[in-house]
């Protein structure tokens, strides 16, 4: 058996424990047939899709806010490295639950135009179910900039439909 140094061993459990945390982690993450991964835990909710890019949203059980029903529309300028881009947010609640979104590119120029596109295409399944109250949004279709819009336009849906 070959004798490993006093510093490799050490170095070797920390990977070890470092590697633990991470599958402990992930113990409680379950998939189902399409690919979509979330959390068993109470507290939160996400889910993920991997296809041209990623896909998640958060959201955590904090549903003590309350919206009014309705439609709300925003829209939402960001930087990004092309220039100024922006996009229209539509999102109608009931219950306090997301029913339907539309995203609308209405200025983008270049590869802006791609990842917007890229964006409005997966939203939709990727927040309709979720609570509006905390839901929050990552790099939808690989698209980190627009993702980052959708959040600033819910946060002002959020205040325009608090009850």
């Amino acid at each position: 058996m070959k004798r490993i140094p006093r510093s490799k061993s050490a170095l070797v459990a920390a990977v070890g424990v470092a590697l633990v945390s991470v599958l402990a982690g992930c113990a409680s993450t379950t998939s189902d047939s399409s690919g979509v991964s979330g959390s068993s835990s109470d507290s939160s909710t996400s889910s993920t899709k991997s296809a041209s890019g990623s896909t998640s949203a958060q959201s955590t059980s904090d549903d003590s806010a309350s919206y009014k029903d309705g439609t709300y529309s925003v829209d939402e300028s960001y930087t990004s490295p092309g220039g100024q881009e922006e996009v229209a947010v539509s999102v109608t609640v009931k219950s306090d639950l997301i029913t339907a979104v539309t995203v609308k590119t209405i200025k983008a120029e270049g590869q802006g135009e791609q990842y917007q596109a890229r964006f409005e295409s997966a939203i939709s399944g990727t927040v309709v179910g979720k609570s509006l109250s905390s839901l929050s949004v990552s790099r939808v279709a690989g698209s980190s900039l627009t993702s980052e819009a959708f959040d600033s336009a819910l946060d002002a849906i959020r205040t325009e439909a608090a009850a």
